[in-house]
């Protein structure tokens, strides 16, 4: 489903560590928007809803939102820290195209709903 490198891994139990919540993990969702269609959400939950699947990646739990996977499947999960910044990045085998800023993309099969880019 979806992998985490092991800069990803490190940054996630980094981030996790003082939480008391053992179901703390790594929320991955798509959503509509963005120049070329889809943008990449991400965000700490503190559980899974009925519609995730949860996936446990080295130790961290990634929670991906049952409406998401089809566009997730095979994606690798990176944290770069670089002088330009430092965050997760989406390595996605699904994405046929993106913009130019990087912060959108679109498959083979949909397009989403293109519209301005925010970057």
């Amino acid at each position: 489903m979806v992998r985490l490198s092991d800069a990803a891994a490190g940054k996630l139990r980094e981030l996790t560590e003082a939480e008391a919540n053992p179901a703390i993990g790594l929320r991955v969702y798509v959503y509509s928007g963005g120049c070329s269609g889809y943008r990449y959400g991400m965000m700490l939950e503190d559980q899974p809803t009925p519609e995730d699947v949860t996936v446990d990646v080295s130790g961290i739990k990634v929670y991906v939102d049952g409406q998401s996977t089809q566009y997730l499947s095979g994606s690798e999960i990176d944290y770069v820290d670089t002088l330009m910044g430092a965050g997760f990045t989406v390595n996605n085998p699904n994405a046929v195209s993106g913009c130019g800023c990087g912060s959108s993309f679109r498959t083979a099969e949909s397009a989403g709903s293109p519209g301005g880019c925010s970057h």
